[in-house]
């Protein structure tokens, strides 16, 4: 019998997104363990979400100390191994996010732990399914060791419901933090009022057939229309039209919103692969033949200057009637 230990990540009083979908895959974990899940909140001001964190794990640790105020994996990452050892955790697990394949490689380490990575199913208390070459096959993994460390696809795992009753909170010490000859300079990040990518229920994307950064104006717009976050091809980032951030795809952002719209975005399987689990996938694409229509629910051929001003025109007309 072993805990899951699910390490959450947080804004304020809330946990992410993110952190849900990782709880789901935790309760499917601990089943086939026979123990319990354990949310792990670590950071500055994670006390604060451990109300939040306690409606959806019958435990949570807390490790609250102000020398965690900037995330560095060489910090975060002994303090995970040491939650795991002291409450007899069988499997580790954090959401396949930036800071969720930043750290728990070295959680793995530290417990000398097999890993499984970015996985979208769980086949077994010892085995795991994840996709490979950018989505198109799946391979299935049987970690050996004791301990197991996992990151879960968000886009793979519905976020977990609330429980009937909250759990307990506890908090543990953060210990010498030591970062190990890091050092965090500084964090550069574009501020938006938007919603973050990877939570939001609303993705507008936009491809290399915008043209121009300037263009991507009329984008947002539409965006902002519908409480959405911006999201681009690797394409439109990397030719500088977008911030890198807003980069969705299997070397970007994996998204999974409730509605994705993918304008000017022909669907190269890079692209694909990050965005495809979505519910409801809109395509506005002036050729026909792209790939993106074999994925989208609802296809426009269209120039996407006509296609979005339209589309801006009867959201603005249908929200003016309510």
């Amino acid at each position: 019998m072993g805990n899951v230990i699910a390490f959450c990540e947080f804004t304020g009083a809330n946990l992410r997104t993110s952190a849900l979908s990782n709880l789901a895959f935790a309760r499917q974990a601990a089943q086939h363990h026979g123990g319990n899940v354990v949310a792990l909140l670590v950071g500055a001001g994670a006390q604060a979400a451990s109300a939040h964190a306690a409606k959806f794990a019958p435990t949570v640790v807390v490790v609250d100390d102000a020398k965690l105020a900037n995330y560095l994996a060489e910090t975060y990452a002994p303090i995970v191994a040491t939650v795991a050892k002291a409450n007899d955790a069988s499997v580790v697990s954090a959401t396949a996010t930036a800071v969720g394949k930043d750290l728990m490689p070295r959680v793995a380490a530290l417990l000398d732990a097999g890993m499984a990575s970015d996985i979208a199913k769980v086949d077994g208390k010892d085995t795991f399914v994840r996709p490979i070459l950018a989505g198109n096959a799946y391979s299935t993994v049987q970690i050996s060791t004791p301990t197991i460390v996992v990151t879960p696809r968000q886009s793979e795992f519905e976020a977990a419901a609330e429980l009937p009753s909250a759990g307990t909170v506890t908090t543990a010490a953060a210990g010498d933090v030591n970062a190990a000859g890091a050092e965090f300079v500084r964090l550069d990040a574009q501020k938006s009022d938007r919603p973050e990518l990877t939570d939001a229920k609303v993705v507008v994307s936009g491809g290399r057939g915008m043209k121009t950064g300037e263009n991507f104006k009329v984008l947002e717009e539409l965006a902002d229309l519908l409480g959405a976050a911006m999201g681009a091809s690797r394409a439109a980032t990397d030719a500088g039209m977008v911030p890198a951030d807003w980069q969705v795809g299997q070397t970007g952002k994996i998204v999974a919103p409730n509605l994705y719209f993918a304008v000017a975005i022909s669907g190269a399987i890079q692209h694909l692969a990050g965005m495809k689990g979505s519910k409801t996938i809109v395509a506005i694409n002036k050729n026909k033949d792209e790939p993106i229509f074999q994925v989208a629910d609802y296809g426009v051929v269209a120039e996407w200057e006509k296609a979005v001003p339209e589309l801006i025109s009867e959201i603005k007309k249908l929200k003016a009637s309510r």
